[in-house]
């Protein structure tokens, strides 16, 4: 473990594969424990992943008002209690034009976020159940992209045959975008990654990144990672992650409470 784990006084941590390893089970009551000492001990938490600002406040009820939410991957941050703390919206024509070329796809579906909705256009009725149901998203259905009243800070298209293969072409045809792996099965889009998040974040609370640990596993973490203090990759992420960065951890409650330890001895 690192010696200066006393220096940190902000946590993020991605969901999908680091903070939730197994896809079937939810938050460890461990971890929410954590939280709560650790806010005692002056140590903010924030979860930082692709997913929607709702959908993780339900992720993460027994904490929702304890900590902050990079959500969209870093397109937007919120405060313990829904204040917007960062912004970073996609270029308006560029985002609908993205949107009809996923559309144009035809095993494609596509995701269009706002601050606090997602659009869906579903081909099938399936897919709007899932987003709404499953990933528990709150979601509003339109006829095209066009119909989206308010500014668009992320695109997602959903690759029911895996979203690897389609990465490197989609980064090409879109390079003023970030395009990165949302899950195995999603592209994500967006202006902003977890850097711009991370640093809005510590922007807001007065915190420098050299005082932030963040744990992550896959591409979409590297530049938030590259951004922090303490940067800990998981284990059992993506061997391209792990090679970056020195500091492994099996699990992020595992290092939480090495630092629970550090702020309470020194």
């Amino acid at each position: 473990m690192n010696p200066n784990l006393s220096a940190i006084r902000l946590i993020a941590t991605d969901i999908d594969g680091t903070l939730i390893q197994d896809y079937d089970q939810g938050i460890s009551g461990r971890f929410f424990a954590q939280v709560r000492t650790l806010n005692a001990l002056g140590v903010k938490v924030c979860a930082a992943s692709g997913r929607q600002h709702g959908s993780l406040r339900k992720l993460f009820a027994p904490v929702e008002k304890e900590i902050y939410y990079l959500c969209e991957n870093g397109a937007v941050v919120f405060s313990p209690e829904g204040e917007v703390l960062s912004r970073t919206p996609m270029e308006r024509q560029a985002a609908l034009r993205l949107s009809h070329a996923i559309l144009d796809v035809p095993h494609f579906e596509v995701l269009i976020s706002g601050s606090e909705t997602c659009y869906l256009i579903p081909k099938s009725p399936e897919y709007a159940d899932h987003i709404r149901y499953v990933i528990g998203n709150n979601a509003a259905i339109v006829e095209k992209p066009e119909d989206i009243a308010e500014p668009i800070i992320k695109v997602s298209a959903y690759c029911p045959d895996g979203a690897l293969q389609y990465q490197q072409a989609w980064r090409e045809a879109w390079p003023q975008f970030q395009i990165a792996l949302g899950g195995a099965k999603w592209l994500d889009c967006g202006t902003a990654s977890k850097r711009e998040g991370i640093l809005g974040l510590c922007g807001a609370l007065g915190i420098p990144p050299e005082a932030v640990c963040a744990f992550g596993d896959n591409y979409n973490d590297i530049s938030m990672l590259r951004t922090v203090g303490f940067p800990v990759a998981m284990e059992g992420g993506q061997e391209a992650v792990r090679r970056q960065f020195p500091l492994h951890a099996r699990c992020p409650e595992d290092w939480m409470e090495e630092i629970i330890r550090a702020k309470q001895s020194g």
